[in-house]
């Protein structure tokens, strides 16, 4: 009698362990990048820093003060004073809340928006793919930040409206790049595999393709996380953002372009605060980008 030899899965503990040495292997690699690991620690600290300001201040961001008026940096007014005798320093951590959950806003609406859109278009392909993709050439076509310019003078002023408009401005780049991987992913040899062994396409595309593709929307968001900040600081910039007293970036470095020979620090230090956030957030998504080529 002639019996078959049914070849044993592989185990399960095996393929844990291989994939923990490889999260042990990314994060070595990071430990010994000291300008990552500073731009990580900053990034946090502005994020901790967006939901619990009092943390890092005891003082009040609309408390004025006569005696102090127009004071430059110093131990008790690390970014000085404004010309209304308000600590300056406590202001731009308040204004984080606004800035980043707005931040946050927009790359979720992006990501959502551009997710579908980018996995509609690579996926069904065809007549679905053509039209959507020239509706997205033709959003790409016209610069983000006049994109999100026109839509917050059409829904009016506040954060809100300002998060919504600059996620709409940022999403033909998140559909791009999802149809870009879907595209590339729906044509390796272990999509084939699994229909012919009885996948249905749903199945596949959420055990497959959307895991798989998963990797360079990551980076671009942690990027364009950077972009969002910018466009929503130059809304608010424009008078666009949240009414005063509210403490928003864009706000501050505004409120201070008239004191520029005087009274330096007020714009350039919400400036110097904003421009280190982006420039720790592209380097960060450079990084990751590398680690995942």
């Amino acid at each position: 009698m002639t019996t078959l030899a049914v070849p044993a899965p592989a185990p399960v503990e095996e393929e844990t362990a291989g994939g923990r040495a490889g999260l042990r292997a990314a994060l070595g690699q990071l430990v010994r990048r000291p300008v990552f690991l500073i731009a990580a620690l900053y990034v946090l600290f502005v994020l901790v820093s967006a939901f619990w300001p009092e943390l890092f201040t005891s003082q009040s961001p609309y408390d004025t003060n006569t005696s102090a008026v127009v004071q430059a940096p110093s131990a008790d007014h690390l970014f000085g004073t404004d010309n209304y005798g308000r600590d300056l320093w406590t202001r731009v951590l308040y204004g984080s809340p606004l800035t980043i959950r707005a931040t946050l806003i927009a790359l979720g609406i992006a990501l959502v928006a551009g997710l579908g859109l980018g996995i509609l278009s690579g996926f069904l392909g065809g007549l679905v793919d053509g039209v959507l993709m020239r509706v997205i050439d033709v959003l790409l076509a016209i610069p983000g930040l006049l994109l999100a310019l026109s839509i917050v003078t059409a829904l009016g002023y506040g954060t809100i409206p300002v998060a919504v408009a600059v996620g709409v401005g940022i999403v033909p780049g998140f559909a791009r790049t999802t149809r870009a991987e879907v595209l590339r992913v729906k044509t390796l040899p272990y999509i084939e595999a699994a229909r012919a062994g009885g996948a249905s396409w749903g199945r596949v595309l959420l055990r497959h393709i959307l895991p798989n593709s998963w990797g360079p929307v990551a980076v671009l968001a942690v990027l364009d996380g950077g972009v969002a900040i910018i466009a929503i600081a130059s809304l608010s910039f424009l008078g666009f953002g949240a009414a005063p007293p509210a403490a928003e970036w864009g706000t501050l470095i505004a409120d201070g372009r008239n004191y520029l020979v005087t009274a330096w620090w007020l714009s350039l230090l919400p400036g110097l605060f904003v421009a280190l956030l982006v420039l720790s957030l592209n380097h960060i998504a450079k990084t990751l980008q590398e680690l995942t080529r």
